[in-house]
């Protein structure tokens, strides 16, 4: 699957966003290393702590579908003049599922490409001595 067709995955997962307090419509698609896609979007709640990142609910919608999963490529749309990347949280969730290439893009053309180690290179990790 091309970085394209991830692009228009996740800006059309965007669509679906539930974003009555910010008007931040998140999307997500993810590619995992056995070949499905899956896509989420952020899901806003009034008390904003209790608010899924469209990351996280595209990793547990992966999980649900596959269970154990390892994360080849996450590619996050935000509606912004830059690039966002993954918050600290979402970047520790995507760790938890592999060092996939994260790539970040907006409505202008620009987009960054980062590895999730260089994104958040201390991550927590139970299985590290």
């Amino acid at each position: 699957m091309s970085e394209n067709q991830l692009k228009e995955a996740a800006k059309n997962a965007s669509k679906h966003a539930y974003a009555p307090y910010s008007k931040f419509k998140v999307g997500c698609a993810l590619l995992t290393k056995s070949g499905n896609l899956y896509t989420g979007c952020n899901v806003e709640n009034a008390s904003y702590g209790l608010t899924i990142c469209a990351e996280r609910n595209a990793i547990a919608q992966a999980v649900n579908q596959e269970g154990s999963i390892e994360i080849e490529k996450l590619v996050v749309y935000t509606p912004t003049a830059t690039p966002t990347p993954p918050c600290g949280a979402c970047r520790q969730v995507i760790h938890e599922f592999g060092n996939p290439t994260i790539v970040s893009f907006c409505d202008k053309s620009e987009s960054n490409s980062h590895k999730a180690s260089d994104l958040l290179p201390h991550a927590f990790d139970l299985n590290k001595d």
